[in-house]
């Protein structure tokens, strides 16, 4: 929803109906992850894509009936080799979208929901987007919104909005979109019903240690892939917004007081990437010594092998183990030979994205099978054609 936020948010407070499909689970070889939203304007403009244009066509029709008729649809799309261009799905992949009508009256909360996104505050959506045939209650699309701290909507009981609540909290903590299954009363172990929970938590952290040429590359690609960047320097001639414009905030002060500051008011997770770049063992050490201990997403210092050498010897002296010592990336970046701050900016988002999916970063002309790690198709969903 992130992506096309503007656009619905100025449709729902004219009051115009829209449709939204949003993917709900992929497998295999699918090309956007859960999360990923479409809308279908009131005007019949589409926003935004679901399955990098795979599908749009057939999901663009279902969502204007939906649209229409107001009844939310859960449909799956997948493809076998014999039909993949008939259906359009040529990927190999499996995607579940769920199809609804978004206007003030069926969504309410919008409005909140909005606000806390782009205020960043953690907010998650719950939605049914399942049920069995009777569905005696007739909880399918409706809604519950959880934050941290409190909630508003309704699943349809209180012993369901209770558990969706508690796991939802919990995916959220995490930063994770994803599907949770009960029965009617909210039983953990039930089947009845398919929620999916579209978690909106605040932008992963990008924290650039070392406000140089190299650093402003940085965090202009960093915001470009959707962190809050942070430039930090004890130097303040250095750290200025006007030499940094693309960061979102500068900070002058000592690398390694900063982090522990920031970790201590909990404002570091597993998703925070950590680039040192200043290569300067008076502020690299110390800050490494702090990083290092954390649980971040990525830690890398930039400096010839030399100076990484170095580097190990000094946070070894500190006391670090040689546990801690491998989170390390040093000299940070992949292979590619770049030689510009924007080439190598290039080269150290690249390795992030590998250490974050699971990828080798060799080429993918020299690999074979799957291009997207992603998880198997289970048992029980069968691509369709």
């Amino acid at each position: 929803m992130r992506d096309v936020l503007d656009e619905l948010d100025r449709w729902w407070r004219a009051g115009e109906p829209v449709g939204m499909a949003t993917v709900v689970a992929t497998w295999h070889s699918a090309p956007r992850q859960a999360g990923a939203t479409m809308l279908v304007g009131p005007d019949g403009a589409a926003v935004g894509s679901i399955s990098g244009g795979c599908v749009e066509g057939a999901v663009y029709d279902l969502t204007r009936q939906v649209t229409a008729t107001g009844r939310p649809a859960l449909q799956r799309y997948g493809v076998s080799d014999d039909d993949a261009f008939a259906v359009g799905l040529t990927c190999g992949g499996t995607l579940d979208v769920y199809v609804e009508r978004v206007d003030p009256t069926g969504f309410g909360e919008f409005a909140e929901v909005a606000a806390s996104i782009r205020a960043g505050e953690p907010v998650a959506v719950v939605t049914c987007v399942s049920v069995d045939d009777s569905d005696p209650a007739g909880r399918l699309g409706r809604r519950l919104v959880v934050w941290p701290d409190r909630t508003a909507g309704t699943l349809g009981s209180v012993r369901l909005d209770a558990a969706a609540t508690d796991d939802t909290r919990g995916l959220l903590a995490a930063g994770r979109t994803g599907t949770l299954r009960y029965g009617y009363h909210g039983q953990r172990r039930g089947d009845d019903l398919l929620l999916f929970v579209a978690s909106h938590a605040a932008p992963p952290r990008m924290i650039v240690f070392g406000a140089i040429d190299f650093a402003a590359a940085l965090a202009r690609i960093g915001a470009f892939l959707g962190y809050r960047v942070t430039v930090c320097d004890a130097r303040p001639v250095f750290a200025t917004p006007r030499r940094l414009p693309d960061a979102h905030e500068v900070v002058v002060d000592w690398p390694h007081r900063y982090l522990r500051a920031q970790a201590d008011a909990g404002r570091v997770d597993e998703r925070t990437v950590v680039c040192v770049l200043t290569h300067d063992p008076k502020f690299d050490v110390p800050v490494l010594e702090v990083a290092l201990r954390l649980p971040l997403g990525y830690v890398g210092a930039m400096g010839s092998r030399r100076t990484h050498d170095d580097r190990l010897a000094r946070l070894r002296s500190a006391g670090l183990s040689e546990e801690e010592l491998a989170r390390l990336s040093s000299p940070l970046g992949l292979d590619l030979g770049a030689r510009t701050p924007e080439e190598t900016a290039v080269s150290i988002a690249a390795e992030v994205v590998a250490g974050r999916w699971g990828g080798t970063g060799s080429p993918l002309s020299a690999l074979s099978g799957r291009i997207h790690h992603e998880a198997q198709v289970p048992d029980e969903a069968t691509p369709v054609g």
